[in-house]
This record gives C-alpha cells, structure tokens and sequence, in this order.
C-alpha cells in the first residue's frame, strides 16, 4: 500500500467520509484549473482527481468529454498534465490521484510513466480502459514508485471478477455507481447500498463511490453506505463559463464545501445512530 493508502486508510479510521473532486488539467483554463484546485483546498477536501485530457475517453460522459477536448485544444499534454499535480502537492498539499487512459501509458512506458508520476508526487493512478488481468505490469512499476494502482468495479461486476480486484486493488476501490458514462444517473438508484455491502463483503479497503454524484443529497446517501464520493462533472459543469482564477476558487469552495457539509452531517446522524 501506497501513500493514497495510507491516507484513505487514517480517514476511515477517523470516521471522516470525505468528497474527492475531479478537475480536467487545464480545464476551463490553465489559470481557471489552478484556481479549482485552490478552492478544493479551501473547502477541506485533502484528496483530489486529475483527468489527464485525452481524445477519446470511453468512460467519460459528454461534460467530461468536452473538458477534455477544450483543454486538448488550448495545449494541455500528459506531461503538463503531471506538472500541475506537482504544483498542487508541493503548493497546496493536496493528496493527488490522477485518471488517465491506457495509450499515453503504453507511448511512454510502464517505467518511464511510473518514474514520470513519482517525480510529480503523485499518489494514485486510475486507467478506466485497463482490465485489471491485464495490469501486472504497470500496477508492479507503479508500487516501486510507492504508487497505489486504483480499481473500477461496477453494479454488473460479478463475484469472482471482484474478487480479483479484491487480491490487487490499492488505495481505494472506486465504485462506478452507473453502468453507463460519467456524470449520469444518480447512484445506482435503488441498489446503491445493496451494490456497497455487496463490494465490501468482498473487499477491505475503502470504498469511494463515483459516476452521478453532484448534489447535498447524492453525497449524503453515499456517507451514509461508503468511505467517499467522487464528484467531477457536477463541478466542471459549475466552471465551463469562469476563466478567471479568483471566480473558479470561488466557485469550486462554494459548490465543493456544500458536499463536504453535507457528507459530514451524514456521517453525525450514522454515528449518532449507532449509539442509540
């Protein structure tokens, strides 16, 4: 286990059920996407999710995919990309897992990228296109980098492929709540808590759950089944239209801290009804 281990690991031991934003490196602008990163700070949040842009992002739904084609177009690169994870663990001391897919991977080698993200401070890695029978070689370069390889499980996972992501997943167990694309649905509807006992009956790490979470109510129904939600097109919706640094900071504490509450206040209720 990885540094993202560790750190998930001391959140649930604290009780904390945190939010994770998602940002698109570069999107709406560098000097936007440094101002989101400034207000995922201000709003409490230690971990966030860098999207590495790329030109085609199957897992992705329409309001990701776009961020990634407009950062494309205004010269974002996987190696700007790992820049601005640096900037963010050295100058926020933020905790950074970045998502990006197999191909940029594969061109640089599993090694080279390794190295490439250790130098950056990066903590944790997610590649949505990566089975995970097929990811030895990159998850063995990433742990001699001290880099936690993170799993996608879905509702349609069945038991013996998540007990495979039980054996090798680090980190966290992401949780893709749809069975579609990001930014859709709202949690797996009625199934959310089944589908949670479901992966955590098989699985002992922190489970974070993502793809539809973007309100008060969707992060609260997740803290009160799970270890943590991941948001990322709610919030990039929140900053297509800013392209000024201080307004993007604005928005994102604002729109980031109403989850962070919201979670937290779950979180009370669930412990205060425990004891009673």
């Amino acid at each position: 286990m990885g540094r993202l281990g560790d750190l998930t690991a001391a959140l649930r031991a604290e009780g904390a059920r945190p939010v994770v934003p998602f940002v698109t490196a570069g999107y709406p602008t560098d000097e936007a996407c440094r101002g989101a990163l400034r207000g995922v700070k201000d709003a409490g949040c230690r971990l966030v999710e860098i999207g590495v842009p790329f030109s085609d992002p199957v897992a992705d739904g329409p309001v990701i995919q776009a961020a990634s084609q407009r950062a494309l177009v205004q010269g974002m690169t996987p190696a700007r990309s790992l820049e601005l994870a640096a900037w963010a663990r050295r100058e926020l001391d933020l905790t950074v897992v970045m998502m990006g897919y197999l191909n940029p991977v594969l061109r640089m080698g599993s090694e080279r990228f390794a190295r490439a993200c250790a130098e950056a401070g990066v903590a944790g890695f997610i590649v949505p296109d990566l089975p995970v029978d097929e990811a030895a070689g990159l998850r063995g370069a990433l742990r001699e980098a001290d880099i936690d390889l993170v799993s996608l499980v879905a509702p349609t996972t069945d038991t013996a492929r998540l007990q495979l992501h039980a054996a090798h997943a680090s980190g966290f167990l992401y949780l893709v709540s749809t069975t579609g694309v990001t930014g859709t649905g709202a949690g797996a509807g009625d199934d959310l808590e089944a589908y949670v006992a479901r992966v955590r009956a098989a699985c002992s790490l922190p489970l974070y759950v993502g793809f539809g979470v973007g309100t008060g109510a969707q992060a609260a129904r997740v803290a009160r089944c799970a270890d943590g939600a991941i948001v990322g097109s709610a919030l990039l919706r929140k900053l297509a239209d800013i392209e000024d640094e201080a307004a993007a900071r604005a928005a994102t504490s604002s729109f980031i801290g109403e989850l962070v509450r919201a979670m937290a206040t779950a979180c009370d209720d669930t412990t205060k009804g425990d004891r009673s």
